[in-house]
């Protein structure tokens, strides 16, 4: 039997996608489920599954844009799984013939893409020094550019052109967007981490032990954010029309940064969420988003953003505001700085946090008002956001 796959719609309002790469090689054994191809919206990065087993057959090239509903290749459901070692096989030399004179014909590598496949042979790379990354060990087109670069002289001035992915072009027009149609401010301020720190080194051990998940600082600023919320809901409100929408509940853009880019999954009702739940959530969608398995549901309808650049050493920016949205949090690094505390100078740890937002929805004081009050929940957060029973909070 001969099964079309067609492209499936990754979400609503995507009518088109990118084949990214092809996961598998025209002609192999699949498996059912297994991931043939990725997938790119100007949402996402997806993983095309196959519905069946069988042999495929490949219809449309990388780098193609296709319709949600096009086929793109052919399952035969009939085809038998070969037992042969994938492996890069030589023909066999004629032995009845002149050794020296018979030539070598390189076969198709089984364990990369098509596109891999070609630069391997054009460049004569043996697959010995390749390691894949791809789906099951499958070299892909990277992999080989990788080698061949770290092979290439340093005073190499060459350079590389390709299409921007749906995604990145996406990103890109999002927020020139932001830039043109918004209103945009940022304020700033600094928190002194000392009290989470304690907490955090007196119950960090303990709480992984029992939750199976780290007691990290995104839970304590996603719950300063939906307490200061309480008082400025504003903060939590977007632009539709002429119409202002305001949310009585607050659902939290948590931005990932994942092998294709950023990515920002979506907290369900955070002001409902303890500290186990906002952490074994995140957990959840990070590790998804950066497997390439995220839904683009669980990228949408978010209220609000936060986003820590301080894990990669930013101490201070401007974020941009994600789109409806009206405001995004910033965090930044840590660092011990000196400041004053009752009259002498102390050292204390220090993040500086930033607040982005639309000023045609938020005003400067309640801009500032939230961003204090933030300031507020997380140098006292054994007062705002734990009960007198801190074991009770971090259920322990």
């Amino acid at each position: 039997m001969l099964l079309e796959m067609k492209v499936p719609s990754p979400g609503e309002s995507i009518s088109e996608v990118e084949i990214i790469e092809w996961l598998v090689t025209d002609g192999d054994y699949v498996e059912k489920d297994q991931s043939i191809a990725e997938i790119d919206s100007d949402k996402a990065t997806l993983e095309l599954p196959a519905e069946e087993s069988g042999i495929i057959k490949i219809l449309t090239k990388e780098g193609v844009t296709v319709a949600v509903g096009d086929v793109v290749c052919i399952i035969d459901t009939s085809g038998k799984k070969e037992t042969k070692d994938n492996i890069v096989l030589e023909e066999k030399k004629d032995l009845t013939s002149d050794v020296e004179n018979t030539p070598i014909k390189k076969v198709k590598i089984n364990k990369a893409t098509p596109l891999a496949s070609v630069i391997i042979n054009k460049h004569d790379i043996s697959a010995e020094g390749l390691t894949g990354s791809g789906e099951a060990g499958k070299i892909t087109k990277n992999d080989v550019l990788d080698l061949i670069n770290l092979g290439s002289s340093s005073g190499d001035r060459g350079k590389n052109r390709k299409k921007m992915s749906s995604l990145r072009r996406k990103i890109a027009s999002r927020l020139v967007a932001v830039k043109n149609e918004t209103a945009m401010l940022t304020t700033f301020n600094e928190i002194d981490m000392t009290s989470i720190f304690e907490i955090r080194n007196s119950y960090k051990e303990v709480f992984k032990e029992k939750h199976n998940v780290g007691l990290g600082f995104m839970s304590f600023f996603t719950k300063a954010v939906t307490e200061a919320m309480q008082e400025y809901s504003d903060v939590n409100s977007m632009i539709d029309g002429d119409e202002l929408i305001s949310h009585n509940y607050v659902d939290v853009g948590i931005a990932v940064s994942a092998p294709k880019g950023l990515m920002v999954p979506v907290l369900r009702n955070a002001e409902q969420m303890g500290f186990v739940q906002i952490e074994s959530e995140i957990k959840r969608l990070a590790t998804k988003a950066r497997d390439g398995k995220i839904t683009i549901d669980e990228m949408t309808g978010g209220t609000f953003t936060i986003t820590n650049g301080g894990v990669f050493g930013s101490m201070l920016s401007t974020p941009i505001i994600n789109p409806p949205q009206s405001a995004i949090l910033g965090m930044h690094n840590i660092v011990e700085r000196p400041v004053v505390v009752d009259g002498k100078i102390v050292i204390r740890p220090i993040m500086y946090v930033a607040l982005s937002y639309d000023h045609r929805v938020i005003d400067g004081r309640e801009s500032v008002g939230f961003l204090c009050k933030v300031k507020e929940c997380l140098e006292n957060p054994k007062e705002f956001l734990l009960s007198s029973n801190i074991s009770l909070s971090l259920e322990l």
